[in-house]
């Protein structure tokens, strides 16, 4: 049958999941003051606050801006910069009431205008904005007065009150966006409960607390520090010796370190985050969906599972749909290896003999090349060939995502279904990766996306569930955990199952915490 419940993950402290030797983030009255000291594992080059990619860029910005509503770590919404909001029957008019009296970092009021221009910058062909395809069927948006901005849909849009909490929808000063748009690019004008102190993307990023901020008891934290270590080990050796406080994204080698060590707290909960092997589906031979699913099949998904993630994960079924989405379709059989299936189906495709191709992965998070290392050993029986080529993260963002052909993946999860699918696999998807460009494929997700019935729309995306896996326009073997890890003195921190939200003007620091100027 298929499974509509939504998994909710660590709302406060239920639904956490417990393991021996993990301890979780405890509720704790929370106390004022303090710097916060995080690490990152990548640069955030990218501050923009509509044009960010990764997960240290969406921390900064987050930190630094307001959406209209956020995320709770159960996937539901609450109010940001906007109090309410309401639809028409025809879910096509949204109306959001804003707060009254928020300014912007620079003193200047925010106001419907300004949520007005951040929409239409973020629909801007010109600022290739990734929230484009992202924030709904906007056709227009309207300030019907100060705190009232009204949004008409080209098309009925049920989840739209979640999608406005996308990671590059941060609402910005109209007077920049319309004047000098990329200036946002090196400096921040927001209004989050951080304003920026010093930007150095490769090295350490420091905010400080916002004393206007539209909620006068947040942030509870003087500042945070933002500190970048390429090198993971040296990373964990920091959190350790009480030099960073939180490490926000911790590998599996590093969190079984971790979770052993002295005063410091072990944190983990399930996801959608997932690792794929992204295929160019219009480019020999992978424009044959038999040589898709011949690779596919080569796939001992349990043992991926461990290798990839030390058994912090679960096996995927070809789809960026597993249990933690609302709408995840349980009675589609989970594919299992089969090498002489395989064989046949490349000999079907014309390649007998099998075949050679270079799959490139980044070396950011390092899952992307263990992923690429397995899946080289596990084709090998069927005649396939691959060839492992790691580069740099920074190389592989210019050069080879969403260009490659055949390279690894690694995406956060979204809110909703349709956020996922609209994201990489639909035609018009802002990360068309794949060039996949089935039409039956998107006329099921727009019609879910414009179906209150919940039934029909299980139904619609369990369809395309099975389409999706069928065809094979990715490989997705392997959903991660997140995992983080803090010292003892961090309050109030919960893991994310989305990865790139990070809530952090709910964290204190207790009396333990070292003082820091």
């Amino acid at each position: 049958m298929l499974k509509i419940s939504r998994r909710h993950f660590l709302a406060g402290t239920a639904g956490a999941l417990v393991l021996p030797g993990v301890v979780h983030a405890q509720i704790a009255a929370p106390a004022k003051g303090g710097v916060l000291r995080v690490s990152v594992d990548q640069a955030a080059s990218v501050i923009h606050p509509l044009l960010t990619r990764v997960n240290p860029e969406y921390m900064v910005t987050e930190l630094l801006y307001s959406n209209l509503t956020r995320l709770k770590p159960d996937m539901s919404i609450e109010p940001d910069l906007a109090t309410s909001w309401s639809s028409d029957d025809s879910l096509t008019k949204w109306t959001f009431k804003l707060r009254d009296g928020v300014t912007f970092h620079d003193g200047s009021p925010c106001t419907a205008d300004d949520v007005v221009a951040t929409f239409k910058a973020i629909l801007d062909p010109d600022n290739a904005s990734p929230g484009a395809k992202n924030v709904g069927p906007i056709a227009d948006v309207v300030a019907a007065d100060p705190t009232t901005v009204e949004f008409t849909l080209s098309a009925p849009y049920s989840d739209f009150p979640v999608a406005v909490a996308y990671t590059t929808a941060r609402i910005a000063p109209a007077s920049i966006l319309e004047s000098d748009f990329q200036s946002l690019s090196t400096k921040a004008v927001g209004t989050g409960p951080f304003k920026l102190v010093s930007y150095e993307p490769d090295r350490k990023i420091v905010v400080e607390r916002n004393p206007d901020y539209y909620d006068p008891e947040r942030p509870y934290l003087d500042g945070v520090e933002i500190n970048v270590y390429p090198d993971y080990t040296a990373e964990g050796s920091a959190l350790i010796s009480g030099d960073i406080d939180l490490m926000s994204t911790v590998q599996p080698t590093e969190f079984l370190r971790l979770r052993d060590s002295d005063g410091i707290d072990a944190l983990r909960t399930p996801s959608g985050q997932f690792c794929n092997i992204n295929f160019g589906c219009d480019t020999e031979p992978f424009d044959d969906p038999r040589v898709r699913r011949a690779l596919a099949l080569t796939i001992d998904r349990d043992a991926m599972v461990d290798f990839v993630t030390e058994g912090f994960g679960q096996p995927g079924n070809d789809t960026p749909i597993n249990s933690a989405y609302r709408f995840f379709d349980g009675d589609l059989p989970m594919r299992q290896a089969n090498i002489e299936e395989a064989k046949t189906l490349l000999a079907d495709a014309g390649y007998a003999d099998g075949f050679e191709a270079t799959l490139i992965a980044s070396d950011k998070p390092s899952y992307r090349t263990q992923l690429a290392v397995a899946l080289r050993e596990m084709a090998k029986p069927a005649g396939i060939t691959i060839n492992v080529q790691t580069m740099p993260h920074a190389t592989y963002l210019d050069q080879v995502w969403k260009k490659g052909n055949f390279y690894v993946g690694f995406y956060n999860m979204q809110p909703t279904a349709d956020g996922i699918f609209s994201l990489l696999y639909t035609s018009d998807a802002a990360w068309n990766e794949t060039r996949w460009n089935n039409k039956d494929f998107d006329k099921l997700i727009v019609e879910a996306r414009q179906t209150s019935d919940e039934s029909k729309r299980a139904d619609l995306y369990a369809q395309a569930q099975k389409l999706m896996n069928e065809d094979v326009p990715s490989i997705i073997p392997v959903f991660f955990d997140v995992m983080a890890a803090k010292r003892g003195w961090v309050e109030n921190y919960e893991v994310h199952p989305r990865a790139s939200v990070f809530r952090l003007d709910l964290v204190s620091l207790s009396d333990e915490a070292p003082t820091r100027k």
